[in-house]
């Protein structure tokens, strides 16, 4: 081994003499620095911001909030009175500490319909909720999941801040990392939907015992049988899992339709060409890991697919689900379906899609294709502002929508350059005013006008009340 070190040595000494290699090592790290004071330079107001966007006909990008007012947004909700939920995170990685409060969870409020928020509420804050990367709103509640912990936060009195905390999950899952815990989603059949990444590892009771699911198998990256990231549903009491899908590497967020269907974003092993959508198809392998040996798609082997794309899922071997789509080069994160009437034809119906690397937000219109789908893309906002990180998107009671912009020149490889910005962002049809609807809730016909809500905390409420109804 000494021998073979002398010889690359005596090599780079032949290709890069002593001086030339410290004039490279000059000329890189001044390369870095001219970068770094590029991007603090190129960083724009939130109204010099919106010159930047290019948006899909029809429709008009304002800004609802921002900085300084509100910094470093990931993951968004809407509750049924228009309100915006928002993980405010400041305390990520190479920051954790920089607020030793602790990171906030937020309500956005317009009180006066002109678009804008012009109030807003700590629900709560709390270094247990640092980097939240999940927030299901529910009422006066809120499912806020923070690696290792899924978190229920309640307001009791009323007074828009949260006051009782309960650990409903926790897990092995690496802290502040990307890919562990997610958002959790309230279903059309009454039950919670959630995922975690392949730094899930392990999902757990509060009380630290590793959860069974409905097929005798703990919900464990272990290979027996699932690997990797996993998607997975309960009922309301967090009882009777099932795994419905496994072996995803990043996927970020799940989202349901209204006849059951789930969707979900997925993120390439870092070769930059195979970012993807995924129906879920229950029980379905979706090919991150080698399913037998637990490999990597860069390990050699027989059959597998000539297409660099193709390989990173496997999708040569049998019983891997195809994908919907791969999107190519990319780093997607926050989904939803859109099933309101207010937005364009090509909307309705279908996947949001947040594009947090490429800059843009898409609309992803699926056909039938055998068991499953395919899809195409189609650009509802794209920004030419590098800093622009789409990372959420929420629908409105309305039937517009909010989409959060982390607001940074860097994204992912753990790093965040700037904690002094971010914005919330409103999309609605040209001329538009934001007015949040009155829902009536205490009748039948009130309660099942609001379960047909595009917004998801509206149904809900709908769903609990009707239920609540029985046989009246």
């Amino acid at each position: 081994a000494y021998e073979s070190q002398q010889k690359f040595d005596l090599r780079l000494r032949i290709i890069f003499p002593d001086n030339l290699k410290v004039l490279i090592f000059i000329i890189i790290i001044f390369g870095l620095f001219k970068c770094h004071c590029l991007s603090q330079n190129d960083r724009l107001s939130p109204d010099q911001a919106l010159d930047r966007f290019v948006v899909a006909d029809g429709l008009q990008v304002t800004v609802f909030a921002a900085d300084p007012e509100i910094v470093s947004i990931t993951n968004i909700d809407i509750d049924h009175r228009g309100r915006v939920w928002a993980c405010e995170c400041v305390n990520y990685r190479g920051n954790r500490g920089r607020r030793p409060e602790g990171d906030r969870i937020l309500i956005l409020e317009d009180t006066n319909g002109d678009g804008k928020s012009d109030k807003t509420t700590v629900f709560y804050q709390g270094t247990d909720v640092d980097i939240a990367m999940g927030l299901c709103v529910l009422g006066n509640k809120a499912i806020v999941a923070a690696s290792p912990d899924i978190i229920l936060l309640e307001d009791t009195d009323g007074d828009d801040r949260a006051d009782k905390k309960t650990v409903l999950l926790t897990s092995d899952a690496e802290f502040q990392h990307d890919h562990s815990l997610h958002s959790l989603v309230f279903g059309p059949d009454g039950r919670f939907y959630g995922n975690f990444g392949n730094t899930g590892r392990r999902l757990k009771y509060a009380d630290g015992k590793t959860i069974v699911d409905r097929f005798g198998n703990e919900i464990a990256d272990q290979g027996k049988p699932y690997w990797g990231g996993m998607v997975f549903r309960c009922d309301r009491e967090f009882t009777n899992f099932e795994v419905m899908g496994h072996n995803f590497r990043n996927n970020y967020e799940a989202a349901i339709d209204s006849f059951g269907n789930v969707w979900q974003s997925d993120n390439d092993d870092d070769g930059n060409l195979a970012v993807r959508l995924n129906y879920i198809l229950e029980g379905g392998n979706y090919g991150y890991l080698d399913e037998l040996t637990g490999e990597s798609w860069r390990a050699q082997r027989i059959g597998a697919h000539s297409h660099k794309g193709k390989r990173h899922w496997h999708q040569n071997d049998p019983g891997t689900v195809p994908n919907v789509i791969e999107t190519g080069n990319g780093a997607p994160s926050g989904l939803t379906i859109y099933e309101g009437d207010l937005l364009p034809e090509m909307m309705r119906n279908q996947v949001l899609f947040c594009e947090t690397g490429g800059h843009l937000v898409w609309a992803l219109p699926s056909s039938p294709n055998g068991a499953g789908f395919t899809a195409e893309k189609i650009e509802i906002l794209r920004s030419s502002d590098n800093n622009f990180r789409p990372v959420d998107v929420a629908v409105a009671p309305d039937g517009s929508l909010m989409l959060s912009d982390w607001y940074d020149p860097v994204i992912g490889g753990f790093r965040q350059n700037d904690i002094e910005r971010g914005r919330i962002y409103w999309i609605a049809p040209k001329g538009r005013r934001h007015i949040p609807p009155a829902y009536d809730y205490d009748s039948a016909a009130g309660a099942i006008k609001m379960l047909r809500s595009p917004n998801q905390c509206a149904r809900y409420l709908a769903w609990i009340r009707l239920h609540e109804m029985g046989g009246k």
